[in-house]
């Protein structure tokens, strides 16, 4: 079955949080995700908060931007997060935009090798490893986390370019794809994917997200159309959905089908009801998605 959730977006206060994601909990969606973008919530202590509120609900963070955090730091966030809401909290790490990396003054030369360090030295951690490594970004002096997760943890990673899809499909668990991502992008990531997982021997699987950019109501079209031009993008057909329950199904179906386990409706940055955008995921649109 496809996964569907619901992106609380990063425009909104924090102080929102709390009554969309028991709202979220109380109608039945699957996961609501949360962005870590610079210089708004921070992603773990939103998805902790946002776990803390609810009974059922994942919570997703997608992503959090590696040159910000030390590996270690993550994974003891992960671990703390998993263990106190076991198989509730999903995490993609990845290489953040990098003007907003520019700006902290943490942009890497070399922004796949720091994933690829960062990748596979929380993997390691969170499956309860002692590590000494010394990467060109990432080192760790026999480290090991005192409380790590009593279940394997997956580890996402987001990824848009050739060289990052196939990274992710080596190293991370699952992989993030933007909602600038159209059904055939995502056959492409797939195919990107399974060539770095083939070359790494890894037969296990591999979970792909993906954001639907999503309008409904009156306005739709027209607030859809506002959100790609204030990206630079022009008309790309099947990318992005406006409309009603049906329509949005079936765009879900049309990514699903290209190989997407989990579709995840993003609203526009001037979405006028969050609430009812929750409600419109999880009470009209999952029961027409198989």
């Amino acid at each position: 079955m496809t996964t569907l959730g619901a992106v609380l977006r990063p425009q909104l206060p924090p102080e929102r949080l709390r009554d969309i994601a028991r709202l979220a909990d109380d109608v039945g969606l699957e996961e609501l995700w949360l962005w870590e973008d610079c210089f708004r919530e921070g992603g773990i202590s939103a998805a902790a908060a946002a776990l803390a509120w609810t009974e059922r609900l994942r919570v997703g963070v997608g992503l959090l931007p590696v040159p910000l955090r030390n590996v270690a730091l993550v994974a003891m966030e992960a671990a703390t997060l998993h263990r106190m809401f076991p198989g509730r909290a999903v995490l993609g790490v990845g290489h953040g935009v990098q003007e907003w990396m520019g700006q902290v003054g943490a942009r890497p030369e070399s922004p796949l090798t720091l994933l690829r360090e960062h990748l596979d030295a929380l993997r390691a951690l969170l499956r309860g490893e002692r590590l000494t490594t010394r990467g060109r970004y990432v080192t760790l002096d026999d480290v090991a986390l005192d409380w790590p997760p009593a279940a394997p943890v997956p580890v996402l990673a987001g990824a848009t370019g050739p060289r990052t899809l196939r990274l992710a499909g080596e190293a991370a668990d699952g992989t993030v794809l933007t909602s600038s991502t159209t059904p055939e992008g995502v056959r492409r990531a797939r195919r990107l994917i399974d060539e770095g997982r083939a070359s790494a021997g890894r037969s296990d699987p591999h979970r792909v997200v993906v954001y639907l950019l999503t309008a409904t109501g009156p306005d739709a079209a027209v607030r859809l159309r506002a959100e790609f031009e204030s990206e630079g993008l022009g008309p790309v057909p099947d990318l992005g959905v406006a409309g009603d329950a049906g329509a949005v199904a079936a765009a879900v179906q049309r990514l699903a089908e290209a190989g997407a386990d989990a579709v995840i409706l993003q609203p526009t940055g001037d979405e006028p009801d969050p609430e009812g955008f929750v409600r419109f995921a999880a009470e009209e649109v999952r029961p027409l998605v198989p």
